[in-house]
């Protein structure tokens, strides 16, 4: 009960006291003058009107020490009350202040206290003549899992990152979240930038690991940025800035690394800007055009598919390639109607082929992380099929090993959809991520695309001729369909074919090229022969 309350109680019950003090002296009153009537009429002596006066006073006495015992009785309850009031007015300060200086979400510091932190590290760095690290990290593509399984899996995530944050530090750095999944690592007192370097490289084996949240099993990397003071910025602002720019370059190159922050950054990180204002209007404009790049049968030398890749065409920089645009669509939210048009442009390409009477070729399309975890997906890929008359069978999805590492449980019930509509479906880049077999006799995949990184050395490097031999094998044993990326001499074509190796991908057969210009290819079979082992094989 609140002080205030107690001391109006107290109030009451001294008014009642004092009103049952004043009932009970004007009951002693009457018996006194009821003894003096009698002692008139000398019913009654003098010692008994005495004891009479005596036992009236005493009453009267009993009374008021009640009362002052109740009294204090209350006083003490109410002196109690306001020590425990103070000391809960002390713990919820307590409590204000850490809230205004950590994050409720993982108890981390925020920003006021990063901020304050920092100054004290500058400052102490200017007197030792020492160094300060800023590392700016932010989650690859946390923003389909947030939507996908929702904010509360999301949250306990982020909870999940950021233990796993602190045991990556000392206990004299600071790790604060910034916001959304964002999150800055302070190291101070660093001897040179190769400890910010050892300590980027143990958060990334760290964030390797799985985390198992509400029986999903998550894998999610991260971008990392990192500035030195003084070497990249004198004060606070320009320190995070500049550590900020520099993770999106990590992310721009390929995520799930980190990047030291160079002067050179500002003027792309401007240029990045530019391109991301000038995204949001390209597919109003009709910008975007798709060119197509040829599938090859290792054994027959005929054209089997081709795979749509994305171009930009901006007024300012001339075309531009995925590698230049598509990370800013992911990071900006626009990748998602950019991957519709695509999908949609590609089926009707095939299918406007079929209808001039070309050979039928399975058209194949990437499928960014993003784009597979959106609720609507499913619904989109029937409504580009139904809407352009392309059977699902002329239809690919290209998915990568990451993407579907990334939530096993949702991925299969997914891709189990895609097939029973009778959509084909390939791992990208196969060999570079981080998939179990286990997991991959779960998935109905059709396909398996042997990264170009392996392809590019395995006729000079015995480790990579065993890997690509492997895969294939792997993949024949499993009755799917493999396919070489990257594919760029005779003699890479004459080792995938004595592997057995389906298909093959490259500027060997041909480059990505527009849709009039494949056409003509698929008209005329192809325009040169190349001959090896007895095998003839027609390509561009």
């Amino acid at each position: 009960m609140p002080l205030n309350n107690k001391g109006a109680v107290l109030n009451r019950e001294k008014l009642v006291a004092a009103r049952e003090d004043k009932v009970l002296m004007r009951e002693n009153a009457a018996d006194l003058r009821e003894v003096a009537v009698h002692l008139r009429e000398g019913r009654v002596t003098s010692r008994e009107l005495e004891i009479c006066a005596t036992e009236a006073v005493q009453r009267v006495s009993d009374s008021r020490m009640i009362m002052l015992q109740q009294a204090n009785a209350h006083l003490v309850v109410a002196t109690l009350e306001s020590h425990r009031l103070a000391e809960q007015v002390e713990v919820t300060k307590v409590k204000l202040e850490h809230l205004a200086h950590h994050d409720v979400l993982t108890g981390l510091p925020n920003r006021i206290l990063l901020q304050d932190r920092l100054i004290q590290a500058i400052e102490s760095a200017c007197r030792q003549g020492s160094q300060v690290a800023m590392m700016y990290i932010d989650l690859d593509q946390f923003k389909h899992i947030n939507d996908s399984l929702g904010h509360s899996v999301g949250d306990k995530l982020l909870q999940s990152f950021a233990q796993r944050l602190k045991g990556c530090v000392r206990h004299m750095d600071t790790i604060s979240r910034q916001g959304g999944d964002e999150f800055v690592v302070l190291l101070p007192c660093i001897e040179n930038p190769e400890s910010a370097a050892m300590c980027a490289q143990k958060m990334i084996a760290a964030f390797a690991l799985p985390h198992y949240i509400d029986q999903h099993e998550l894998h999610i990397s991260a971008s990392i940025g990192i500035s030195i003071y003084p070497d990249d910025g004198q004060d606070v602002e320009s320190q995070i800035k500049n550590a900020d720019t520099a993770m999106y370059f990590a992310k721009g190159n390929g995520r799930n690394n980190y990047k030291f922050f160079k002067q050179e950054m500002n003027d792309r990180a401007v240029q990045r800007q530019s391109i991301e204002a000038s995204l949001r209007r390209a597919l109003e404009r009709q910008e975007f055009v798709l060119h197509y790049q040829p599938k090859i049968n290792l054994t027959s030398g005929a054209i089997v598919g081709a795979e749509a890749l994305i171009r930009w065409q901006h007024s300012e920089y001339g075309l531009l390639s995925p590698a230049q645009f598509v990370s800013i669509a992911e990071d900006c939210g626009l990748i998602l109607p950019i991957g519709r048009w695509v999908l949609h442009e590609a089926c009707l390409q095939a299918r406007l082929w079929q209808q001039a009477g070309l050979p039928s070729i399975i058209v194949a399309v990437n499928i960014s992380a993003l784009e597979f975890r959106a609720r609507e997906f499913l619904d989109n890929i029937r409504q580009s099929l139904e809407e352009t008359g392309l059977e699902p069978r002329c239809l690919e999805l290209e998915l990568t090993e990451s993407l579907l590492m990334q939530d096993v449980g949702s991925t299969v019930s997914i891709m189990h959809a895609l097939a029973n509509l009778g959509v084909r479906l390939a791992i990208d880049d196969f060999g570079t991520g981080y998939s179990s077999l286990s997991y991959l006799r779960q998935f109905p995949i059709t396909t398996l695309k042997i990264d170009q990184s392996f392809v590019s050395q395995m006729c000079n490097n015995p480790d990579d001729a065993a890997i690509v031999s492997a895969v294939i094998s792997m993949g024949k044993s499993l009755k799917l369909c493999v396919i070489a990326e990257g594919v760029e001499s005779s003699e890479q074509a004459s080792f995938l074919l004595a592997q057995r190796c389906d298909e093959g991908q490259g500027y060997y057969f041909g480059r990505p090229m527009v849709a009039e210009s494949f056409a003509t290819l698929l008209q005329t079979g192809g325009t040169l022969i190349h001959n090896w082992g007895g095998k003839h094989f027609h390509s561009v």
